[in-house]
């Protein structure tokens, strides 16, 4: 489960503005953090076979997410994925 302060880290970062907390790109960036985490949790917990389901669900939601942004404005779309690191 992702901190509150990790969070509000993520959002102070990709937010356009300051009310700014539920944008494509914000939620990108929290799905990113989540997915972080329970990658990091399947390294030593293999056989944890809900966790691995959620992750995908979320790696899904991610795309579904990033593939808008990319449909939306693709010069925000290349900045994002910069950003956190992801591949294309």
């Amino acid at each position: 489960m992702i901190t509150s302060e990790k969070k509000k880290a993520v959002v102070a970062d990709l937010a356009k503005s300051k009310n700014d907390t539920g944008s494509s790109a914000v939620q990108v960036g929290i799905l990113t953090k989540r997915i972080e985490e329970i990658t990091e949790h399947l390294k030593t917990n293999k056989q944890d076979h809900m966790a691995r389901r959620g992750l995908l669900q979320l790696v899904g939601q991610r795309k579904r997410h990033l593939k808008y942004i990319a449909e939306k404005d693709s010069k925000e779309y290349l900045a994002l994925i910069k950003k956190l690191g992801l591949r294309r």
